[in-house]
């Protein structure tokens, strides 16, 4: 199973990604794509941290997504991946301009071929005003893009709003 899970700012979408992993019945790892450079940051992974199970493996990715959940996955697995918008970050703003295709293309190519259980979850960030900057615009512009193929690729896609989860596509969920 395949799951994109949306929404905005503390919606609720880690929160519902981390209770259907628990609940899968299967082990679980958690692919944590944040870097923590400032303190906020520290602090916000601190809270992630603090709300998973102590038995949750844990893989810190950088720009290799793809390559670490074919590494990880596993039939009797539950691998969740928080966030892909900071993922896509940290590609937009690396050195190599080929980098986001060539990432972004392997994910979606592996999606498929993946053993076990996949709950992806990313920042919605199409719903508001148009940013001023061009890396800013850009950045929407390719998280819409994923999203979309990703969506594409999916067994189930759910918005969270104020925590309240909407199934877009695929069976419902018990709220």
């Amino acid at each position: 199973m395949r799951e994109l899970i949306l929404g905005g700012v503390r919606s609720g979408k880690s929160a519902l990604a981390e209770r259907l992993a628990a609940e899968s019945g299967l082990a679980v790892t958690y692919v944590a794509t944040a870097r923590a450079e400032d303190p906020e940051m520290l602090e916000r992974i601190g809270h992630h941290q603090n709300s998973r199970p102590a038995e949750w493996g844990l893989v810190e990715v950088g720009h290799e997504l793809a390559a670490e959940l074919s590494k990880q996955a596993a039939p009797d697995r539950c691998l969740l991946v928080d966030c892909l918008t900071l993922w896509l970050t940290g590609l937009l703003l690396a050195e190599d301009e080929n980098l986001l295709a060539g990432e972004t293309a392997a994910l979606l190519e592996l999606l498929p071929k993946l053993p076990g259980r996949l709950i992806m979850v990313s920042n919605e960030t199409g719903l508001g005003v148009v940013p001023m900057g061009e890396l800013t615009r850009r950045f929407c512009d390719e998280a819409g893009r994923l999203h979309q193929r990703l969506a594409s690729r999916c067994d189930r896609v759910i918005i969270t709003v104020a925590g309240l989860p909407q199934v877009l596509k695929g069976e419902a969920i018990d709220r």
